[in-house]
């Protein structure tokens, strides 16, 4: 029998727990002593303020600020505020004195900084993000107004407000005019007036549309959750891109214009500049017509301003200058990555890589779940499934195919029962020497639950909490030699509310206070929309067996408690923060919105004094440089590799992304086009999602389309759920066909994806690029989100639905001149028109790609793995456009060296019937050219030479399609495709 006793005490809700359950083996066959009660997961039953109806609008009651002492310099402008009449207190308490500055730190980039005029010294974190958490940018030497883009002034009337202008187009770009500024100390409120029809992108991580819509509560605060559509997700990232469409006419050169009022007769041209706001407390963002709505829990302001003026460049200048540029991938990881959390042991894994050689389909990693470890704890695996010497053996093979292992790990560290001397744990002992776990208010340790049952966190302020980390991996490579890190659950999530194992540490291992997939009662039975179309039979029954685990879960759950817990709202107290409960409620996902459930409460503190409260959404942020650290550790000249969860503002510069915990469902599919371009705003280019989806069960056609799109993403990982059905490419036939032909072209493309990463790296720039980014004055694709390019040459055109066999889709750049070419016939498109969708054929098993012309790839050939395709011939596919030139990069190094001795860049160029290459640099690239196709060329060509020598049996033209491909060129380059600069003329 287990009885519980709830107390409310400093450190949140603690729940204690006295006996013991009868033992019951989970999934994994691993006893579990006892289960954390469901109610373990509750907290309090708040109420947001997006839904209260008694909250009280700040911008009504509060008197705002008053500047003087205002100070103006030939960088900016300082001053000083005070308030403009009695506090309002209304959700916090207010600040009487502040200081601002508004400082120009580049030509295009502002900073507007507004912070409390005293801070106590241990108020410090309230207020002021530290620059070892998240760098702040520093201003050129020598920058004036009078060099800067943008402009700022500001008011006194009737209070403190600026505004932001663009010097060229004369038109604010941020103007908080007649609205009020609000700062307490756990509340800031400013509002900017936005255009009509305005263009936002970003303010994530949700999922949603592309564009963010004008009538939403957006908010930002780093969860543990499964998905929702439209709420805040694993990561934060409070910036946004913000493109304005103005028509080209003489009489009037920068006249606004509407996406909804586009005429394909006239010119446009957009400007687009970025906003980003460092602060890492809870964010709200509320956009309705004509304005937005920033609201923060705690803080200060600390704007950025980029200006652009196209998406490129406001991109590449936020992540040189602010953020940092992206990690350079190691080669490997750009191959096909094969995960799931059901895989049950070393022999298992091994079979999966057989099938994928049997089945002739392309693997470069294997990933595993948490079935691998030792009652689900970092850094020790199962003794009898995932035996250490069984592993040497399984990737001593896997190595040597060129191929490689992930695993995953987790946050939370486990606990072991002092009450069981068989119970030990060694990363616990070491971390317990060094005293690096948060700490409850009183000091004893923070204790949560993950899957191990009750676990400690490592506090990665803590001097030594990195060191710990980088050395309980490092420990755990010499038993398990791993290529990367699959970094989860480090938002950090924990499965109860407050330090619920203080009491019950004597009873892990435990069992998560929820069903895990497979337990009784708990089979997963959905499938895809259409599925009841296309298999009806197995539908039927799968809806039967959902209604009657549902009925026989309904019979089991006992009744609910008679009682309602009422609505909690706190009320600012002078001196003192609601931490737990603050007085502003974010419209947060979890339960009751609060900040604490499936979450490190925000009272926990770390080694400096400073709260949760005031650094949670940058936890996932550490625990990655924390986890680059280590691997860099183990291989001091390598790139790490690692793919995390919950990412900051600057993740990308450690780590890539996957997008969590999906569905199996047409509409995740959908959304991971613009997930993916969310995150190439924020500086993550490597970014893919859990292909055929995490959640529920996939079916042949949804697998089919979706292992086609991810192809083309530029991690490509399919992975999903225990209990649910396995989804390898090859268990339907046509999902291996449609899987082989797309992974074709991904490995036939790798250098060119490689070098689209070199140049992210090296310059800030994207490489999964939405249409309207890419053709920057055409306001018509200001909405488009279901097609995107990759790079400047490639364009994507997925289906996104069931049942169907063609796609709509438009060919951007038309009435301009732009060329496209299919991929597959390598034809221009010559039907297609100007501003419309094009009706394209896409039965099961094709994806539509599209060449933009003016363009060159190079390419090698297909293989299973990325070792093999370097080591074969080259080859070019050049697209030229309706002038007859193109042009294209090529960048090649050793392929894992995190400062490479030797690299290699290729400038092809083509115009005048003629092909030519510049080379630079010191790698040797030793394969020689095999092939050059070239799209476009209109009539038969008299003579082919390369290098003034002239070909004949090698050269063919097709008039139908207008290609000419020229072949066998590897005895003339024997030597190596690059190892000289060549010409070719036709």
């Amino acid at each position: 029998m287990i009885y519980l006793l709830k107390v409310i005490s400093g450190a949140g809700l603690i729940l204690g727990a006295h006996g013991l359950a009868v033992p019951t083996p989970t999934s994994t066959g691993i006893v579990a002593q006892y289960t954390i009660p469901t109610e373990a997961t509750n907290g309090q039953n708040l109420i947001a303020n997006i839904d209260d109806p008694e909250a009280i609008d700040a911008q009504t009651v509060c008197p705002g600020y008053k500047a003087y002492d205002v100070r103006q310099t030939s960088s900016g402008v300082f001053g000083s505020l005070k308030l403009a009449g009695e506090p309002c207190n209304v959700y916090g308490i207010d600040a009487e004195y502040l200081t601002f500055s508004f400082e120009y730190q580049a030509k295009d980039r502002l900073n507007i900084a507004i912070t409390p005029a005293d801070i106590e010294p241990d108020q410090t974190s309230w207020y002021i993000l530290s620059p070892k958490l998240v760098p702040k940018p520093e201003a050129e030497e020598g920058m004036c107004r009078e060099y800067s883009d943008l402009v700022v002034s500001w008011s006194n009337e009737p209070t403190f407000t600026f505004k932001v202008t663009r010097k060229e187009t004369g038109h604010s770009l941020f103007d908080t005019t007649g609205t009020k500024l609000v700062y307490e100390n756990q509340f800031i409120e400013f509002v900017t007036a936005l255009p009509d029809d305005y263009n936002l992108y970003g303010l994530g991580e949700r999922v949603q549309g592309l564009r963010l819509p004008h009538n939403a509560t957006l908010t930002t605060y780093a969860a543990d959750i499964g998905e929702p559509l439209d709420r805040n997700l694993y990561g934060f990232h409070p910036f946004y891109l913000d493109t304005r469409y103005y028509e080209v006419s003489a009489c009037e050169p920068y006249k606004l214009v509407t996406t909804d009022k586009v005429d394909a007769s006239k010119k446009y041209r957009s400007f687009s500049h970025g906003v980003f706001f460092r602060n890492a407390h809870g964010h709200e963002v509320k956009l309705q017509p004509g304005r937005l709505t920033w609201r923060t829990i705690g803080g200060s302001i600390d704007l950025y301003f980029y200006a652009g003026p196209t998406a490129a460049t406001v991109t590449q200048s936020y992540q040189r200058s602010t953020i940092g540029l992206p990690a350079m991938q190691q080669y490997f990881t750009l191959g096909y990555h094969q995960s799931r959390w059901g895989y049950r042991n070393w022999t298992e894994l091994q079979e999966v890589v057989t099938n994928f050689e049997k089945f002739n389909i392309p693997l470069e990693t294997i990933w595993t779940d948490i079935d691998h470890m030792k009652g689900y704890r970092n850094w020790e695996n199962d003794p009898e499934r995932f035996s250490y010497e069984e592993g040497k053996k399984f990737l001593k093979d896997l190595h040597q195919s060129g191929r490689h292992y992930v695993p995953i790990l987790d946050t939370g560290v486990y606990i072991p029962n002092p009450d069981n001397a068989s119970d030990a744990y060694e990363p616990y002992t070491r971390g317990t020497a060094l005293d690096v776990w948060l700490k409850n208010p009183d000091g004893s340790a923070y204790i949560g639950s993950v899957w191990p049952g009750y676990t400690v966190y490592t506090d990665f302020i803590h001097p030594k909490g990195v060191q710990y980390w980088a050395n309980e991996l490092a420990l755990y490579h010499e038993n398990v030699e791993f290529d990367g890190i699959w970094m989860d659950m480090n938002e950090a999530s924990s499965f109860c509310v407050g330090s619920c194992g203080s009491d019950s540490i004597h009873l892990n291992p435990a069992h998560p206070p929820f069903k895990l997939p497979g337990d009784p009662g708990y089979l997963i039975l959905d499938y895809p929309e259409a599925f009841n179309v296309t298999n009806v039979t197995e539908a039927a029954s799968a809806s039967s067996a959902a209604a009657s685990q549902d009925a026989a879960n309904s019979a089991a759950q006992q009744a609910a408690p008679t009682t309602a817990t009422p609505y909690l709202r706190t009320s600012p107290t002078p001196g003192i923060r609601n931490v737990n409960w603050p007085p502003y409620v974010l419209n947060h996902v979890q339960t009751g919105h609060d900040l604490a459930v499936h979450a490190i409460s925000p009272n926990a503190s770390h080694a400096d004094g400073t709260l949760e409260y005031d650094v949670h959404s940058l936890y996932g942020h550490q625990t990655i440089n924390a986890t680059y650290q280590a691997l860099l550790a183990i291989s001091p000249k390598k790139r790490p590799f690692i793919i995390g969860r919950s990412t900051f503002a600057g993740s990308g510069k450690w780590a890539g992304h996957w997008g969590g915990d999906n569905y199996s469902k047409w509409g995740y599919m959908y959304y991971s086009i613009s997930q993916a371009l969310q995150f190439s705003l924020y500086g993550v280019p490597m970014f893919g999602v859990d292909t055929c989806g995490f959640d529920g069960n996939t079916d042949e056609e949804l697998c089919n389309r979706w292992m086609q799109l991810s192809a083309f993403f530029p991690f490509y990982r399919n992975h999903n759920r225990l209990a649910t059905i396995p989804q390898e490419p090859y268990r339907w036939d046509s999902v291996l066909k449609a899987s082989q032909e797309a992974m074709k072209i991904r490995y036939a493309l790798l250098p060119y994806f490689y070098t689209l990463m070199y140049q992210a790296h090296t310059t800030g720039s994207t490489v999964m690029r939405a249409l309207s980014w890419e053709f920057p004055d055409d306001p018509s694709l200001a909405l488009v989100e279901t097609q995107f390019m990759v790079g400047p040459a490639l364009m994507i055109v997925p289906v996104l639905q069931p049942l169907v066999k063609t796609v709509n889709g438009v060919f951007p750049g038309l009435v301009h001149g732009e060329k496209w070419y299919d991929w597959y016939t390598q034809g221009s498109i010559d039907h297609a028109l100007p501003g419309v969708n094009t009706t394209i054929d896409a039965p099961l098993g094709h994806i539509p790609v599209f060449v933009r012309g003016g363009n060159i790839l190079p390419m090698q050939n297909p293989a299973l793995t990325t070792r093999a395709a370097r080591d074969t011939p080259w080859s070019l596919l050049v697209a030229l456009d309706n002038n007859g030139r193109a042009s294209g990069t090529l960048y090649m190094d050793d392929g894992e060296s995190l400062n490479p001795e030797a690299s290699l860049i290729v400038e092809i160029t083509a115009g005048g019937r003629q092909l030519s290459t510049s080379v630079s640099g010191l790698w040797r690239e030793l394969n020689a050219l095999e092939k050059v196709t070239i799209m476009g060329v209109q009539e038969t060509p008299e003579k082919v030479r390369f290098n003034d020598r002239e070909l004949h049996h090698s050269v063919h033209y097709n008039s139908t399609f207008q290609v000419l491909t020229v072949v066998d060129l590897q005895r003339t380059t024997r030597n190596g495709a690059w190892s000289d600069d060549w010409v070719l003329e036709w």
